[in-house]
């Protein structure tokens, strides 16, 4: 028999990551209503912009020039692998709410942002632009951002996690 608070961490983590799912086809849906391909709307002058642009590569626009026409293929193909083994992470740590658990939510939920953009548009919507000085942060999106946070979430967990394992041996 399963123990009912098993199903409810589970819950949890699905849910936040649908939250995260939302606030990014949302956030997306507005900028391309509200703003027109290639524009931006500044919103602190040299510093950060809101834009609309569409990036047919993976984070921080990697393989955007390439000339394959599998690219957007194999990005989809890559998130479907991607979100199988962090929902199969998740469904096995539904034991315990967990910073392990709550980085692999922020991960799916973003991950499944941008490929309902890949799979719908063929491109990801980006909007938040950054510059510091004349460097210009490649845009991004509240996905991006949700899977960049819990891949160093992630990373620390596992880090700290062994770190305090190996203090208490």
């Amino acid at each position: 028999m399963q123990d009912p608070s098993q199903s409810t961490f589970r819950r949890y983590y699905f849910v936040i990551a649908m939250i995260v799912l939302m606030l990014d086809q949302a956030t997306k849906s507005l900028v391309a209503r509200n703003l027109p391909l290639h524009d931006t709307v500044t919103v602190i002058p040299g510093f950060f912009s809101i834009s609309h642009v569409l990036n047919p590569g993976a984070a921080f626009s990697l393989f955007a020039d390439s000339a394959s026409r599998y690219t957007t293929a194999g990005l989809i193909f890559f998130s479907v692998v991607v979100l199988s083994v962090v929902s199969t992470l998740l469904w096995r740590s539904g034991h315990a709410f967990t910073a392990g658990g709550l980085a692999l939510a922020l991960i799916m939920g973003g991950a499944l942002g941008n490929l309902l953009d890949r799979i719908r548009l063929g491109s990801v919507i980006d909007f938040l632009m950054f510059n510091i000085g004349s460097y210009h942060w490649p845009d991004f999106n509240i996905a991006d951002s949700a899977i960049v946070l819990g891949s160093l979430l992630l990373i620390s967990d596992l880090f700290f996690h062994q770190e305090a394992a190996e203090t208490r041996s």
